[in-house]
C-alpha cells in the first residue's frame, strides 16, 4: 500500500516557496508515495496543478492534512494546522526549533513526529538534504542584486568616452554559505570585494573566490561550522579593524547569524556615519535583529545619506529555484523515511535522530526541551 504524502499551500503572507515541484512529485511517486496536494499548491512558484501528474487534489485544506501520513511544508505548521493533522503524522520542513514555542508544544500534544530541516547534521551524506545551505546560497546571491539595485553606482569598472568609472568596493561580513555566494556574485558583477569572518577556516574560501580577507586577529571557531560568541575584548578588536573597512566601502553586506541567538551587532551607528553618502548596507541577519544597529527588519531606512536595508525571507524572492532546491532536499530526506513503498524510521540513523524535533508526545530536540520544559525528558 502506498504511503500518503500530502503538501498544503503555505499560508504566510509573502511566502511564495512551495514544498513540492513536478519533478520531485514524480520521484516521490517512484518511491511509493501517493500524493495528496492542495489545489494550486505550486502556483506561486510557477507550477500549475496539471503539471503534477497522478496526484489527488483537494480544495479543502482540512482534507489534505487529514490524508497525510507524511506532510511536507516549507514553514512551520501553525497550531491551527497541527490541529488538522492526525496523531502520529510525520511532518517535515523548516520548524524554527529555537523560537516556535507554540507550534512545538502543539505538535508535542498532538503526537506529531516533526523533523526539522534546520537540525539536519552537517555530515557528508546529509549534504543533499541541507536546506539551510540551499536557501542561504539563494539569499547571498539575491542580497548582492538588491544592493546593486539600491546603489547609485556601477559595480564594475567602466572605461567610457566620459572617462573611467571606478569599480564599487564591496565588504561582505560573514563568510558562510550566504556570504560566499555574495562574494562570488559581487565579483561576477565586477566589484572589488573584501570579506570578513571570525572563523579562521574562512580565509581560504574567501581568497579562492578572488576576494581579500580582512584579518582582525580574532578567531572564534565554534561547533558545527558556526562561530562562537566573541568576548568583549575580541569584539573591541573586531570593531577597530572593521571600522576602517566599512568607511571605505560603497556596499556592505552582512550575513552573520548564530542559530537560536540574536544576530551579533557588528556595524555600529558610528561606522554607518563614517560611510560616504549613497552607500548601501544590506543586512541579511535582519530576522535575528540585524548585524547593524540601524537595521529595521523588513524596512529600508536612511541615515546620514546611507541606505540600510533589512530584507526578510529573501529565498522566497527567488521562489522558482528556491522551491526546486528545497523540494529536492525534502525528497532526499524522504528517502530515509519511505523504503520499498512503506514508512520505516530507523532511529539509529544519525540524520533522523538529530533532526527529530518532536515524537510520540515528547520534545526530542534538547534545546527546545530545555526551553519549554526545563530539561525534563
Amino acid at each position: 500500500m502506498a504511503v500518503s504524502v500530502a503538501v498544503p499551500k503555505e499560508i504566510k503572507e509573502g511566502e511564495r516557496r512551495v514544498a513540492i515541484v513536478p519533478e520531485v512529485a514524480l520521484r516521490l511517486q517512484q518511491l511509493g508515495a501517493e500524493l495528496v496536494l492542495e489545489t494550486d499548491v505550486g502556483v506561486s512558484a510557477g507550477h500549475a496543478d496539471a503539471l503534477y501528474s497522478d496526484a489527488k487534489f483537494y480544495k479543502q485544506r482540512k482534507k489534505v492534512f487529514e490524508a497525510a501520513e507524511v506532510l511536507l511544508k516549507v514553514l512551520p505548521p501553525t497550531p491551527e494546522e497541527v490541529a488538522l493533522m492526525k496523531p502520529g503524522t510525520i511532518c517535515v520542513g523548516f520548524m524554527a526549533p529555537y523560537a516556535n514555542d507554540e507550534g512545538i508544544l502543539a505538535m508535542k500534544e498532538r503526537g506529531i513526529t516533526a523533523f526539522s530541516m534546520e537540525l539536519i547534521p552537517r555530515i557528508s551524506r546529509a549534504q543533499s538534504m541541507d536546506a539551510l545551505t540551499s536557501q542561504a546560497s539563494l539569499a547571498g546571491y539575491k542580497a548582492v542584486l538588491m544592493a546593486a539595485s539600491i546603489s547609485g553606482k556601477f559595480f564594475p569598472m567602466l572605461t567610457t568616452a566620459a572617462g573611467t568609472i571606478r569599480p564599487s568596493k564591496v565588504l561582505v561580513v560573514g563568510a558562510g554559505v550566504a556570504g560566499l555566494q555574495a562574494i562570488a556574485t559581487a565579483r561576477r558583477l565586477g566589484a572589488i570585494v573584501e570579506a570578513y569572518d571570525v572563523r579562521s577556516a574562512a580565509r581560504e574560501q574567501v581568497e579562492s573566490l578572488g576576494a581579500r580577507f580582512v584579518d582582525t586577529g580574532v578567531s572564534a571557531d565554534g561547533l558545527g561550522g558556526y562561530a562562537r560568541e566573541l568576548t568583549d575584548e575580541e569584539k573591541k578588536r573586531q570593531q577597530e579593524v572593521l571600522a576602517a573597512r566599512v568607511a571605505a566601502s560603497d556596499v556592505v553586506i552582512t550575513t552573520a547569524a548564530i542559530p537560536g541567538r540574536p544576530s551579533p551587532r557588528i556595524i555600529s551607528t558610528e561606522m554607518v556615519e563614517s560611510m560616504h553618502a549613497c552607500s548601501v548596507i544590506v543586512d541579511m541577519a535582519a530576522e535575528g535583529g540585524g548585524n547593524c544597529e540601524l537595521t529595521r527588519a523588513g524596512e529600508q531606512v536612511e541615515h546620514n545619506g546611507v541606505t540600510v536595508y533589512g530584507p526578510l525571507n529573501v529565498p522566497s524572492m527567488l521562489a522558482i529555484h528556491a522551491s526546486e532546491m528545497f523540494a529536492k532536499n525534502l525528497l532526499n530526506f524522504c528517502k530515509l523515511l519511505i523504503r520499498e513503498g512503506e514508512l520505516s524510521i530507523d532511529w539509529e540513523d544519525q540524520v533522523l535522530a538529530d533532526s527529530c524535533l518532536t515524537h510520540d508526545g515528547e520534545i526530542r530536540f534538547a534545546a527546545a526541551r530545555e526551553r519549554l520544559e526545563g530539561g525534563k525528558s
